[in-house]
């Protein structure tokens, strides 16, 4: 590491513990106090903030795509959070690949790159609707407790992957995408999400039996760390560093939320498939 290296990584840690201070009080509120429409709020707006993020990237710096992906993943979103019944879920998922298609067709030039735009209109509001899972998660009872439990794993996982990656970190994990991740990192990762469950289980969220809470935990991590090598992926292919720089020392929104994305759905998925089953 060189010389200012150690200085600028120390100086952005503080922003990020700065900014982490001043969001987590408004989260909490919002999550536990505030009336229900207000988390929903909330989630409505990072989904058009992380789809402005994606269609920036991925679109060209075409406004017009990159409205109609923002207006696309607003309108999965609304489905998912607020009207996920069967006919509605598979309306959605008719129109949404007509819609890219068509729309591409407003929209062609250049040509040689249509293919990649048509794939991003019709997948890319697919991926960032699922942050409208979280939502879900809030209508639960103690939805607030599933909120935390679901950020948790996915940020307990970032913050042990990064400190068992700095500390034992030798063998890496997927060098092509993410340089810096090493296999130890991840084992760490899956720690601090398993760890972020017991803390669920034994404080705030009784309703999460153990076992489950250690399953899902491993499930959740695993795929949260996926998607933040996904988005470093796509971030890779379109040439940028961060998705944007609305987070004082985090980057962009969806450079935040990649693996909470993630997290969030496997929550929710497992919650209502396993758990509401039993």
């Amino acid at each position: 590491m060189s010389d200012t290296a150690a200085p600028k990584q120390a100086s952005n840690l503080v922003v990020r513990l700065l900014t982490a201070a001043v969001a987590a009080p408004f989260l909490l509120y919002l999550m536990f106090w505030a009336p229900w429409w207000g988390f929903q709020v909330l989630v409505m707006a990072a989904v058009a903030i992380a789809a402005f993020e994606l269609f920036g990237m991925t679109m060209g710096k075409d406004r017009v795509l990159e409205a109609y992906g923002v207006v696309a993943s607003l309108a999965v979103a609304t489905v998912l959070l607020f009207f996920p019944t069967p006919p509605i879920l598979v309306a959605t998922f008719a129109l949404l690949p007509m819609a890219g298609l068509l729309f591409s067709l407003v929209r062609p030039d250049p040509i040689d790159k249509a293919d990649r735009r048509i794939a991003w209109m019709i997948a890319g509001p697919l991926y960032i609707g699922l942050l409208a899972t979280i939502g879900r998660l809030h209508m639960r009872d103690n939805g607030g407790g599933w909120v935390v439990l679901t950020m948790m794993l996915a940020w307990w996982g970032d913050t042990g992957g990064y400190f068992a990656g700095r500390a034992f970190g030798k063998h890496k994990l997927y060098e092509k995408v993410s340089p810096k991740k090493t296999i130890e990192g991840s084992i760490g990762g899956l720690a601090g999400s398993v760890l972020g469950a017991l803390c669920a289980h034994y404080w705030y969220l009784q309703a999460l039996p153990l076992v489950d809470g250690i399953i899902l935990a491993v499930i959740a991590g695993a795929l949260g760390q996926a998607g933040d090598l996904c988005e470093s992926l796509i971030k890779r292919s379109t040439g940028v560093k961060d998705s944007g720089f609305i987070v004082p020392g985090h980057g962009g929104l969806l450079d935040r939320v990649d693996a909470l994305v993630f997290t969030s759905a496997a929550t929710w998925l497992y919650a209502t498939l396993i758990l509401d089953a039993h």
